[in-house]
C-alpha cells in the first residue's frame, strides 16, 4: 500500500494515475507486494494469445518503461521480437486496485542496462539461465534442465558465468493504463494514454 487515502484519489484523474505508478513501483521493489508478479501477455506467430506470470524487476517512470528478466530463448521472446504488442496484467487486492497496461516490447541481450540487470541477479537467479535444454523444449521425464551436479546447491559464480549467454531483459515501453477500483460504495475505473506529441498522460473516466 502506497498510504495514499481512498478519498484522495478515489474522485480524481491526477492521483489515480500517480497511485497506479506508486503501486507498480513497490511491486519492482517489494517481493511480497502482490504486482511483484504480474501476468505479461504476448501474441505469437500463429496468432495465439500467451501469457505468463513474471517477476517485475524495476519500473521507470519518467520513461514509462517496466524491466522484467528472461531467457532469450524462451518462446516470448520470439513473441516480441523488438517491437511487438505486449500486455502486462497485476491486481492488488489490499489497495483494491486492478492494473492492466499494455505497450511495445523489447529485448536487450547485451549492452550496460542488461549487464547491470546480470549482476543485480542472485547467484541461484542467474543458476535458471543454465537450463539446458532450452527452456520449453520437450524431454522424456520430469527435469529442471539444470546439470545435477549443480542443481539444488548455491552455485559459484565461476559455475553460473556461461548461463550470461542465455540471459536478456524485456522491457515493457507503457502506452496505456487502464485502472479499475473496487468499491463497495461503487466501483471507479479510468484509462491514461500517452500523448508522445505534449509528452504527458491523457485520461479519462470509464463506466466500471
Amino acid at each position: 500500500m502506497t498510504g495514499v487515502k481512498e478519498e484522495s484519489f478515489f474522485n480524481d484523474l491526477d492521483l489515480s494515475l500517480e497511485e497506479a505508478w506508486e503501486l507498480l513501483s513497490e511491486g519492482a521493489t517489494n517481493r511480497h507486494s502482490p504486482l511483484h508478479t504480474p501476468a505479461v501477455g504476448t501474441v505469437t506467430s500463429s496468432g495465439t494469445p500467451s501469457q505468463r506470470i513474471m517477476v517485475l524487476r524495476a519500473v521507470d517512470r519518467d520513461n514509462r518503461r517496466l524491466r522484467f528478466n528472461s531467457d532469450h530463448r524462451a518462446s516470448k521472446v520470439a513473441d516480441i521480437d523488438h517491437g511487438a504488442a505486449i500486455s502486462v496484467l497485476g491486481y492488488h487486492p489490499g489497495a483494491k486496485l486492478q492494473l492492466r497496461l499494455s505497450g511495445i516490447g523489447s529485448v536487450q541481450t547485451t549492452g550496460p542496462e542488461a549487464d547491470a540487470a546480470w549482476q543485480q541477479a542472485s547467484l541461484y537467479g542467474q543458476r535458471c539461465y543454465l537450463a539446458d535444454p532450452a527452456p520449453g523444449s520437450p524431454v522424456k521425464a520430469p527435469t529442471s534442465g539444470l546439470d545435477p551436479g549443480i542443481e539444488g546447491q548455491k552455485p559459484t559464480p565461476e559455475q553460473v558465468a556461461p548461463a550470461r549467454a542465455h540471459f536478456a531483459i524485456l522491457l515493457v515501453e507503457v502506452q496505456k493504463i487502464e485502472w479499475l477500483y473496487l468499491a463497495h460504495g461503487g466501483h471507479r475505473r479510468a484509462i491514461f494514454y500517452w500523448n508522445a506529441a505534449a509528452s504527458r498522460w491523457d485520461g479519462r473516466w470509464l463506466v466500471p
